[in-house]
């Protein structure tokens, strides 16, 4: 069925793209093709594989981010590096498992301690851009330290407007009652309006002074939707009943989040046309992705699990790209791939190699995006502090842990992960379970301090067997 979806839409959406295209192409700037692309990165918080409708929503339509895959290519097998946000953005911005940094033990960062953040110096995806010539700038959400020891300006980013926190009211755009977290630059700032409009308008703005130099830019768009509170663009009033009880348990319906959802597929449509308008498109990388699996009212068909779960619902994401200078439109890909390849495919788009004095885990996506043949086989690792989880990817098969319980699952035959092939085959779960130990014994270690958060079984009925051993912030 979610196939089916998609090539009805696919079929109208390639007459649709390939008039688009050839008019970006007739407008590009003639300069375009023989200079660096420009890059923007899109990252929703807490979105599940489909809740978008590429991916087969059946509830509502999302029309930007479906453009963005009719005119490029939709990528169908994606994980994210962990199962909560502040884990993946550590991977993201560092091109490493998060595992090799302190501040990617906490799942996620709190800001109880404000010493632990992104180590500043760092050749980080923005910091290596900004060396190749590019203008960066992340408009959204940063939750990776507090000032004065981190920031995204300490971190390659020549600008910032957003939140510091991992979590906000939509309307006072604060996590706490009273603590403000807005900033423009390394200032506070006190801004008006439905926080998912205010990152789409300044991205639009950004796009709009960029247009007029001659360096590439790189903008980090970092949506906080549709993370919790369960507030859509008219619910102001929501804002004020739960009074910064962000967690909302109370709150939200299946219609509330698909509001939340259109309302950034919006913006991101508004971003776009601002591309459209300054004939920037032909030679601009956009994609778009997730920074870990739904949350309690996503759709993660056709998986199981949820943020902060190992299970494929909490680790795979969406993922579309677009670059119609180098991309075909309409293509679909099933190569595995993972958050911190990121940053080696934008520095390789960018015509520069990653930084060798800090070698990246990830891969180098360019050949898979613009050839959708081409197919490499991953192994990939992840592990979870609370309830012991680890999971080990090799092709096809994933090694599993909670708690006690250990598991083989063919992924690809299996999504729901069901049948449990440990004792059928033997020799390939001690393999995975042995290359999982392996990895982890060159991962840092997680100590009683570090946070981990999980669904239980006081706010998720379907938890009902695990207890509220965190507090759920």
């Amino acid at each position: 069925m979610m196939v089916s979806s998609f090539n009805r839409r696919g079929v109208l959406g390639a007459f649709v793209g390939l008039g688009v295209t050839a008019t970006l192409k007739t407008k590009a700037n003639v300069t375009g093709q023989s200079k660096q692309p420009n890059i923007i990165f899109i990252l929703a918080d807490d979105l599940g594989y489909a809740d978008i409708s590429c991916f087969g929503n059946p509830g509502y339509m999302t029309p930007a981010i479906d453009r963005i895959a009719d005119e490029g290519v939709r990528l169908t097998r994606s994980y994210a590096n962990s199962a909560v946000c502040s884990a993946t953005r550590t991977a993201l911005i560092t091109g490493r498992y998060q595992d090799r940094l302190e501040c990617g033990l906490d799942e996620p960062l709190t800001g109880q301690n404000k010493k632990i953040g992104l180590p500043v110096g760092l050749p980080t995806l923005p910091a290596q851009l900004k060396k190749a010539g590019y203008q960066t700038a992340l408009v959204g959400k940063w939750h990776l330290g507090y000032p004065p020891l981190f920031g995204p300006l300490k971190s390659g980013y020549d600008h910032f407007y957003g939140i510091l926190g991992g979590a906000a009211d939509y309307f006072t755009h604060q996590m706490h009652t009273g603590a403000d977290q807005f900033y423009r630059d390394d200032k506070l700032i006190h801004e008006h309006g439905y926080l998912t409009n205010l990152i789409g308008q300044e991205t639009v703005r950004l796009i709009d002074g960029y247009a007029k130099n001659e360096s590439p830019f790189f903008i980090s768009v970092h949506f906080n939707a549709p993370h919790w509170p369960w507030e859509g663009p008219e619910d102001e009033a929501e804002s004020k009943r739960i009074r910064g009880h962000l967690a909302d348990y109370d709150g939200g319906t299946q219609q509330t989040y698909g509001k939340m959802v259109q309302a950034m597929d919006n913006q991101i449509g508004n971003i776009l046309k601002a591309l459209d308008e300054h004939h920037l498109a032909e030679n601009t990388i956009i994609v778009f992705t997730s920074d870990n699996g739904g949350e309690r009212f996503s759709n993660i068909a056709p998986f199981t699990g949820m943020k902060g779960e190992l299970l494929e619902g909490g680790l795979r994401i969406p993922v579309v790209a677009r670059w119609p200078a180098k991309i075909k439109a309409g293509s679909v890909s099933d190569q595995v791939n993972i958050s911190m390849d990121w940053l080696p495919t934008f520095v390789n788009g960018a015509g520069k190699k990653p930084d060798p004095s800090f070698a990246t885990d990830g891969m180098n996506l360019l050949p898979f995006l613009t050839d959708t043949k081409k197919k490499e086989k991953r192994v990939l690792s992840w592990r979870y502090n609370i309830h012991d989880q680890h999971a080990q990817l090799d092709g096809n098969y994933k090694y599993l842990k909670i708690g006690d319980n250990e598991f083989l699952f063919n992924v690809v035959d299996d999504p729901k992960e069901r049948a449990n092939l440990k004792a059928r085959q033997p020799e390939l779960f001690a393999k995975l379970k042995q290359d999982w130990a392996k990895w982890n014994a060159q991962m840092l270690p997680y100590t009683p301090e570090n946070y981990s958060w999980g669904a239980d079984g006081k706010h998720f009925a379907d938890h009902y067997g695990v207890p509220a051993d965190n507090d759920n912030l």
